[in-house]
């Protein structure tokens, strides 16, 4: 077995829920007063935390980010998740098979916030992978892009992060697993692996379908 322990990232990676996700912050960003497409938001926000692009947020609204609007969102949001969100494709077969190969040494480490992963795991069926060994950056000091929740997954496994393979998809993801010190696999499906390799991906892929064999599994 090559690694000891293989930590996923959530959106992006596990779930098909950035489109849904961006699309509730595009439409109550813009009843705030900032106007962006889909994709001019999503080139913002996809890899980090609401809350951390707070200043730019009450920059091009003029008004302040405030707990009730917070509130409101992850309600759109959950709300879209629930109907909307589905596993990306190839995950569910592809995790079933690492798992088993891995022996359960697998956790996810997500920038978002903790109901939010389980909610989105829960519905797509991929939870009892992961059952107990679910990480979020807004339970640590430091989100993505700084180590915390890949180095909180690896030290829960008992697994030195140096023998840790990370999967990611966004350059803010890839960042956080180099600075852990593991191994970072780059999942591209839409031909954006240079930017992952220039982040520090080791290698990308374009398919889940094939990640088993990057892992051994």
């Amino acid at each position: 077995m090559k690694f000891d322990a293989v930590l996923f990232d959530c959106d992006g990676v596990l779930v098909d829920s950035e489109l849904i996700t961006n699309g509730v912050l595009r439409d109550m960003l813009a009843e705030q007063g900032w106007h962006m497409t889909l994709q001019e938001c999503m080139a913002v926000f996809v890899g980090k935390a609401v809350m951390d692009e707070r200043a730019r947020i009450e920059a091009e609204t003029g008004k302040p980010l405030t707990p009730e609007w917070m509130a409101s969102f992850r309600a759109r949001r959950n709300a879209a998740l629930m109907e909307h969100a589905r596993p990306i494709p190839h995950a569910p077969e592809a995790i079933a098979r690492i798992h088993a190969a891995y022996a359960g040494r697998i956790a996810c480490a997500s920038g978002a916030d903790l109901p939010k992963v389980l909610m989105q795991m829960g519905k797509t069926g991929l939870l009892p992978y992961f059952e107990g060994r679910v990480f979020s950056g807004h339970d640590l000091p430091r989100s993505k892009p700084h180590p915390d929740v890949y180095l909180a997954a690896a030290a829960a496994l008992g697994a030195d992060p140096t023998r840790c393979a990370v999967v990611e998809d966004t350059v803010t993801g890839v960042t956080a697993g180099v600075a852990a010190g593991t191994m970072v696999f780059g999942y591209a499906p839409q031909g954006e692996g240079q930017a992952l390799l220039a982040a520090g991906a080791s290698q990308v892929f374009a398919s889940m379908a094939d990640l088993p064999t990057l892992l051994g599994a």
